[in-house]
């Protein structure tokens, strides 16, 4: 015994595979499978599938597959930068707490920082500095690659990477100089050409001198100007200086504390010259009298560093007894005194956060301090590194919170945030050491004194710190700490719900002399414009120049380059040994980066992004083949697989591609592609700009020098990938399937291979559209742009180099500005072809072997234009753009159509112009979606609909060539009769294309058109098959079309159906009167009674049933209307009620006899409802009868008319209308009803034989009538009885002496023959006995006379 399960069980994983139904997977799913570096966790999957919402139709298309690659892939490389912008903020992993996490390393192959180039001091300079008597110093502006000098009252500038650099110097005043420094201007102060201040701090005084700074290449030439602006700064000694990024200059001096600021402006004012300073934190009075001591002491406390941060308009200061000051730049004016950090009060509250740290203990001095802009933090505001090179992280705020770049509204308090100990030294961790975060974590060193005697310190985002120890007894010689946050680990934790950490590499450098400045070669670094991502080193790895930082001493500038991840790794790869080596490289880097970072690396290397340090100091890519095999290997075996993620699959609908989590291999691929693109992927293509004399400037916003490198390393990338194919599971092709053991790897196979593929798409797409930009501007964009029509011009300026790339937009977009390229070259006499063949050769995708056909189709318009379309080699050449358009139809854009048809129109080449629309409507619906679409009723919201109006634009063309062709028509007819026998015969032509053309859908469109102009009889004289299935189809729409259909088959012959479809309109909803209805009946039976050899007798006659009674029923319907409108019984609001209700369609016979006759008591149309129902109750019809003579007999006694009249003349009329029905007009009852009715109401009123001549009218027979009579005679019915017989008596005499007369004449014979002649006579005889009036007597003895006479 087998027991049926109840519930269906769940299949089990990897059960539901194993059988490759194809058709079982084509379901639809609104949940995926993430394809970029960031991967969806099973229960995340689970929980989209379960929250998607599918419509269980096996037919629909995924999400995912109704991508094309090229769209699929720039959502991956979208996805991939959306999470490159995740990169955590400088407060995430500089959390509130203590740290010390450092990677310190001796191997160059791992460290933050590698040396590059050495710059000599000229020897020009050491002559200088040997005639100096009173004071030197050495600086660094970097930036522009210049050194300064300063001897005694004189400074010295020259770009130290020439060889031999000139000396550009400022010699023009006496004083000793104590500072200098060089600052942004004051927008609008100086000439445009001046962008730079060379502010020069003396004893006395503070000059500002202009700089003009001229590029060419990669080196700056300065030319200095004399600004004639100064302060006098006598007993201040001015030791510090600094500068906003508004052109603010601030100063302090070594005699006291005060901060002092240097304002400028262009022109003297009232109460303000040209160039003044101002003491923002003493009184006006002590602002402009020095300090002076006559004691001969020095000022106790004052400031030896000034920084300004500009993001959040900040000054700090650091006073000698290490106290903080914050000051706010609240306007451009002013500067407000906002938190006092005393050194007691910053190291009462470090120990507040770790007691027991030997780097604290003492209360070290601050050596260095240094702002945090607010694109790299949001509450850091400031770092700190003390003597023993502690680096503290201080966070701004207020009452309500952590300050924002806007909120510096009073005081603030800063607060340490964070504590970043000093790498260890080797000493033994005390037994009361710190943990860093948790129990398990390993306890900190924190009384290293690996950086103690930190002279001074440098940072620079996104956190690069630079710490100068001079070590006891070693004088002249300086030690450099270099660290650096490693990105890889910051962004990716080791584990996967513990907090990020301040992981850095760091490093030891020692110079052979003392460090006199350090300063950043580079731009600031900065990976976004928020914090959240402003520190992501690795996605600009390929994108931004590398971090460079110029380290001077006495003896020269020292270069340190930053070591960037692919640099690490090829380094690693160098001192490799074989196979095992290169494994436990990679293995190392998947630890610590994961194995997507890893493959970008080796990805990157592998195409040569790899770049290496010479031993005399070049930066040089990485050539190796060695190494470069490596990376290859590592990027291909270490790749990691596509798994497929059953726990995702929530039910069958969903393609388990759509389930499959792609490589990393995959990942790494799509990393390498965004950091390539990352910087202009979003950007416009084309910046439009206004010129001095207002003129159009177009100009790409992107350098078509980085254009093309990216371009470069994506065709490297993609020769690498091409070359490898075979080893790359995801590109080996079918093959690889043969390395694949179940069901499930063959899906996944089947997803990376698609992911891949798409990969490579958008690779080729990018590399063509980048030639295709360059192609752009190397021709006159403003022309270019300015041969646009406003919409495309708006399109091209919006247009993005991703919408170019994957966007189907983008590549329409493209094409227009292709052809604007090439109608520019025409117009400018160049050939086609040449220009086309360019085009393609450079970007084929942007100008296909179509759009070269539609060029020179183009072209042989233009030369058919110029040559006359009347002459024979214009209508060649007509012909021969037409051949061309219509090869390339389905590439023909809506506006190429137009503009051609346009041109085709104005040369009266009307059939050609009809010829081309048509062809394009058809290849524009290959499967002929269209047709279906109107087949199936037009349905609102279809997809048909779309197809079918993409069809309709090119037919509304064609309805505007033939509104030219009739008016060009109409023109010629009356100028003369050879133009009219032209325009006769090219509108001969054009029809002859409209007529025999098979398009059923033009055929319809073009119905439509005729109909809306009012030219609908049109139809009637088109011999086409589409005509009648046209306006069958169309019937029920308009009644236009309806009445076309029945007069068209009248026309064409075929009056049965000209009677079934006015069969239809009577019966039809649409909005017909009742008479109309009945016309169309009546024109129906008149059609179907003609003969016809379209149809047999028997559908005919049917047809004739139906039509008969649908009009019977009409016909009472309508005398129900008439008694209806004229029934005074009805209120005004139910008659036109009725009447509307009555007046149009044709109602079924119960509802006119249950909610009208009947209710109303019209009798008459109850028994002409009882005929055509064929209602054979006898009591029912005997009833009505007798209720409509009472009603008839009242109602002409109202109205003063003769009653027997209005019954007679009713009774008449029923019977022709019943046709003498035996049901519902039974002559023996209504012969007894109107005798009765009569003798009752009407004796003596009338003629006596009035009754029987009702009968008589209605040419009852003779022989009926006399039979009935006789019956009442006999039957003695009351009141026929007694005396009263004779009322009936005298009615079967005058019907005999009628009935004599007619049959005496000879034409028949008598009474019908001779026994109904005799039988006459013996019952003529037997009426003289049975109550025949006295007067009739002898009448009747008379004429029983004459029948016997005859007889014999």
């Amino acid at each position: 015994m087998s027991l049926q399960m109840q519930t269906p069980q769940r299949p089990l994983p990897g059960a539901y595979y194993a059988t490759p139904v194809a058709s079982q997977y084509q379901g639809a799913s609104s949940s995926r499978v993430q394809t970029g570096p960031q991967r969806t966790s099973p229960q995340n999957a689970v929980a989209q599938n379960s929250t998607a919402t599918t419509s269980g139709q096996a037919t629909t298309r995924s999400p995912e597959e109704s991508l094309s690659p090229v769209e699929r892939a720039a959502r991956t490389i979208n996805d991939t930068l959306a999470q490159e912008l995740k990169y955590p903020e400088l407060d995430n992993y500089v959390p509130q707490g203590i740290s010390a996490d450092y990677d310190l390393t001796s191997t160059a192959a791992w460290a933050p920082f590698q040396k590059g180039k050495v710059f000599k001091i000229p020897d020009k300079i050491f002559e200088q500095l040997n005639r100096g008597q009173l004071m030197t110093d050495l600086g660094l502006f970097a930036d522009i690659n210049h050194a300064y000098v300063v001897i005694d009252n004189a400074v010295y500038l020259w770009e130290y990477t020439h060889p031999d650099p000139p000396l550009v110097g400022f010699e023009e005043q006496r004083n000793a100089i104590t500072k200098v420094m060089m600052v942004v201007p004051r927008e609008g102060v100086f000439v445009k050409s001046i962008t730079r201040l060379l502010v020069i701090a003396t004893l006395y005084e503070i000059i500002l001198v202009g700089v003009e700074l001229e590029k060419s290449g990669g080196s700056y030439s300065i030319s200095l100007y004399q600004t004639k602006m100064s302060v006098p700064v006598r007993g201040l000694t001015v030791r510090c200086l600094a500068g906003s990024a508004d052109g603010r200059i601030f100063f302090t001096g070594s005699v006291d504390n005060d901060v002092y600021e240097l304002t400028y402006q262009q022109e003297e004012r009232w109460f303000f010259s040209r160039c003044q300073k101002i003491n923002h934190t003493r009184t006006r009075l002590s602002a402009i009298t020095p300090s002076l001591s006559f004691t001969g002491r020095a000022p106790a406390e004052h400031t030896e560093q000034l920084v300004v941060d500009s993001s959040r308009e900040l000054l700090y200061t650091l006073s000698t007894e290490s106290s903080i000051r914050v000051f706010h730049m609240k306007s451009k004016t002013t500067l407000k005194l906002t938190a006092t950090k005393r050194r007691t009060d910053i190291l009462n509250h470090v120990s507040h956060m770790t007691s027991h740290a030997g780097q604290i203990i003492g209360q070290p001095r601050i050596s260095s301090i240094h702002p945090i802009p607010a694109q790299e933090a949001s509450r850091l505001h400031l770092m700190a590194t003390t003597e023993t090179g502690c680096r503290l992280f201080l966070s701004a705020t207020q009452s309500f919170g952590y300050l924002s770049t806007d909120a510096y509204g009073g005081t603030m308090s800063m607060q340490v945030h964070h504590i970043k100990f000093a790498p260890s030294d080797g000493s033994p961790v005390a037994a009361s050491g710190i943990s860093a975060t948790s129990a398990n974590a390993p306890q900190l060193n924190t009384s290293s004194r690996a950086l103690t005697n930190s002279h001074k310190a440098w940072r620079f985002g996104p956190g690069f710190f630079i710490d100068n120890v001079r070590k006891h007894g070693q004088p002249g010689v300086d030690d450099l700490f270099f660290s650096g946050p490693d990105s890889g680990r910051v962004i990716r934790p080791q584990e996967p719900l513990a907090p990020h950490k301040y992981p850095e590499l760091a490093m030891w450098a020692r110079l052979d002399a003392p460090i006199e400045d350090v300063s950043l070669i580079t731009e600031p670094f900065s990976a976004a414009p928020t914090p959240l991502g402003f520190a992501n080193e690795l996605a600009v790895q390929f994108d931004k120049p590398t971090t460079e930082i110029a380290i001077m001493t006495s003896t020269g500038i020292h270069t340190f380059r930053r070591q960037r991840l692919v640099d690490m790794f090829v380094s690693a790869l160098r001192v490799s040994r074989g196979e095992e080596g290169l494994t436990g490289i990679v293995n190392k880097f998947i630890r610590q980066y994961g194995r997507s970072e890893t493959a970008a690396t080796a990805l990157a290397v592998a195409c040569g992004q790899g770049i290496e340090i010479t031993s005399d100091g070049r930066s040089v890519a990485v050539t190796d083949p060695g190494v470069v095999n490596s990376a290859k290997t590592a990027f291909i075996e270490h790749g990691g697989k596509p798994h497929l993620n059953e726990n995702a699959m929530v039910d069958q609908a969903t393609p388990p591609t759509d389930m499959v989590v792609p490589s990393p291999r995959h990942d790494g691929l799509a990393l390498y592609v965004s950091r390539l693109v990352r910087s202009f992927w979003k950007s416009p293509v084309i910046s439009e700009t206004a010129t001095p004399i207002g003129g159009l400037s177009v100009s790409c916003t992107f350098s078509l020098e980085k254009l093309q490198n990216v371009q470069q390393c994506l065709s490297d990338l993609r020769d690498f990938l091409d070359s490898n194919k075979t080893f790359i599971d995801g590109l080996a092709g079918p093959e690889a399937l043969g390395r694949v053991s179940t069901r499930q790897q063959e899906i996944a196979l089947q997803a990376e291979h698609r992911a891949l593929h798409a990969l490579l798409t958008l690779i080729s797409s990018i590399v063509e559209g980048i030639s295709f930009v360059q192609m752009l501007f190397s021709e006159r964009m403003e022309d270019i742009v300015l041969s646009l029509t406003p919409e495309t011009r708006d399109n091209v300026r919006k247009l993005t180099f991703e919408a170019l790339f994957a966007g189907t937009k983008g590549k329409d977009i493209a094409k227009e500005l292709v052809k604007a390229i090439v109608n520019r070259n025409i117009i400018n006499g160049a050939n086609v072809e040449t220009v086309a063949d360019a085009l393609r050769r450079r970007c084929g995708s942007f100008c296909s072997p179509a759009d070269v056909i539609i060029f020179r189709a183009q072209e042989q318009l233009r030369r058919a234009s110029d040559s006359g379309s009347g002459s024979e080699i214009g209508r060649n050449l007509l012909n021969e753009s037409l051949k061309l358009f219509k090869e390339a139809a389905p590439q023909l854009s809506l506006e190429q159509l137009e503009t051609a048809m346009k041109q085709y129109t104005a040369m009266q080449f009307f059939a050609g112009a009809i010829d081309l629309a048509l062809q394009v409507a058809q290849e524009s619906d290959r499967g002929n979606r269209a047709l279906i679409w109107i087949q199936n009723g037009r349905p609102a919201g279809d997809s048909g609909e779309a197809i079918f109006t993409k069809r309709r634009n090119c037919y509304d063309l064609i309805h505007e060539v033939i509104t030219a062709l009739e008016i060009t028509i109409q023109r010629t007819t009356d100028i003369n009769d050879a133009d009219s026998s032209l325009a006769t015969t090219r509108r001969q032509e054009a029809y002859a294309i409209i007529d025999t053309s098979d398009d059923e859908v033009f055929q319809t469109d073009l119905y439509d058109w005729y109909i809306d102009q009012g030219q609908a009889d049109r139809l009637l004289v088109i011999q086409s098959p589409y005509v009648v299935t046209y306006l069958e189809r169309r019937f029920e729409h308009n009644i236009t079309i309806a009445n076309l259909l029945w007069r068209y088959h009248s026309q064409a012959g075929n009056p049965m159906r000209a009677a079934s479809v006015q069969m239809e309109l009577a019966k039809s909803a649409y909005p017909l009167s009742l008479n109309e209805r009945i016309e169309y009946l009546g024109r129906a039976r008149a059609n179907a009674s003609a003969s016809s050899f379209t149809a047999g007798r028997q559908q005919r006659q049917q047809l004739l049933h139906d039509i008969s009674e649908r009009l019977d029923i009409a016909g009472i319907q309508d005398d129900l209307l008439q008694k209806l409108r004229e029934d005074e019984r009805l209120q005004p609001e139910r008659r036109a009620e009725v009447v509307r209700l009555l007046d149009g369609q044709i109602q079924p016979v119960s509802v006119l006899y249950n909610d009208f006759v009947d209710q109303a008591g019209y009798h008459d149309l109850a028994l002409l409802i009882y005929q055509l129902a064929n209602h054979r109750n006898p009591i029912d019809i005997r009833d009505t009868w007798r209720n409509l003579i009472d009603q008839v007999h009242t109602k002409a006694a109202d109205s003063g008319r003769q009653p027997y009249e209005a019954v007679a003349n009713t009774v008449r009329s029923l019977g022709n209308r019943l046709h003498q029905s035996e049901s519902t007009f039974p002559i023996p009852e209504l012969m007894s009803i109107l005798k009765r009715y009569a003798y009752t109401h009407q004796r003596g009123v009338g003629p006596p034989t009035w009754v029987v001549d009702v009968f008589i009218d209605l040419q009852v027979p003779y022989e009926s009538i006399f039979s009935n009579l006789e019956f009442l005679l006999y039957n003695q019915e009351q009141p026929f009885v007694s005396g009263n017989r004779h009322y009936i008596a005298d009615d079967m005499l005058y019907v005999a002496e009628k009935r004599y007369r007619e049959t005496a004449r000879g034409l028949n014979a008598l009474f019908g023959g001779d026994a109904n002649a005799a039988a006459m006579v013996g019952t003529l005889g037997n009426l003289v006995d049975l109550g025949l009036s006295e007067g009739k007597r002898e009448d009747c003895m008379a004429l029983r006379a004459r029948i016997d006479a005859l007889l014999r």
